[in-house]
């Protein structure tokens, strides 16, 4: 059994087959899938489709490339839905240095304001951090006492060492698939396991073998077995490792 750390199954692209994707997951193996929200817009269509299928859990957050959708109410609003919802995770949240046009303050500001619920919460985060780790780390130095996921890491070996001491696990997924992605597939190669969580962020980031088309979670186990080779050992070991992995830092019930 695989979990999906990272999954955006309430997107648009899956409206006309959802129910069919999920399939397929379930077939592939992955049981369960954390599904991180966007935008305060998205939360009530995130909360439907995660109720609506089996081994689907929510998490509600604000992404840095949403900004724009953004407001500082939607920091209580996110207040709120903790306490009703009871989601597994706050997030996705993050700093995001690469798209032109993202204020990085005002990045800063939503972020640490979502780092503060996680720790009032005692839930973990989604981080997404593209050319932006170092700012990330320097955050959660700054707030303290808190745990998660980088998402998609693609930093360096010392950013992940980093990231370990502050309680904080590495996502990987379809990028390690490449072959040219020479230090992702180093980092994949030598990471201590009990740090990695394999995720599609599906629909996005499809793996080599459907490069251009759309991603989903019954291409986990590509990943998964990718990383076995890099490594050395089975894909079973891989399995059970990011499985646990995944159950200890999100207090994931069983899959059914």
């Amino acid at each position: 059994m695989l979990v999906d750390s990272h999954s955006h199954f309430d997107a648009p692209e899956f409206d006309g087959d959802r129910d069919a994707a999920l399939a397929r997951a379930r077939a592939a193996g992955v049981t369960r899938q954390v599904v991180p929200a966007v935008a305060a817009s998205s939360w009530p269509k995130l909360r439907e489709v995660c109720a609506q299928g089996a081994g689907l859990f929510p998490a509600y957050g604000l992404h840095p490339m949403y900004l724009a959708e953004h407001r500082p109410a939607h920091l209580d609003a996110l207040r709120a839905w903790i306490e009703r919802e009871h989601p597994l995770a706050i997030g996705e949240c993050g700093l995001d240095f690469f798209v032109e046009g993202l204020d990085e303050d005002e990045q800063r500001r939503y972020f640490e304001g979502q780092l503060r619920l996680a720790r009032e919460f005692d839930l973990p985060l989604i981080v997404h951090a593209r050319r932006a780790v170092d700012a990330v780390i320097a955050s959660v130095k700054r707030v303290g006492r808190l745990r998660g996921v980088v998402h998609s890491f693609s930093g360096s070996p010392e950013q992940a060492r980093q990231l370990r001491q502050l309680g904080f696990l590495i996502g990987l997924g379809g990028p390690v698939t490449y072959e040219r992605a020479n230090r992702l597939r180093a980092l994949a190669r030598t990471m201590p396991l009990d740090y990695l969580l394999l995720e599609t962020d599906a629909p996005d980031q499809p793996d080599a073998g459907i490069r251009g088309q759309r991603n989903e979670p019954a291409r986990l186990p590509v990943v998964r077995d990718v990383i076995a080779g890099l490594r050395g050992i089975t894909a079973v070991e891989v399995s059970q490792a990011t499985t646990r992995n995944a159950e200890r830092l999100f207090a994931l019930p069983s899959a059914s």
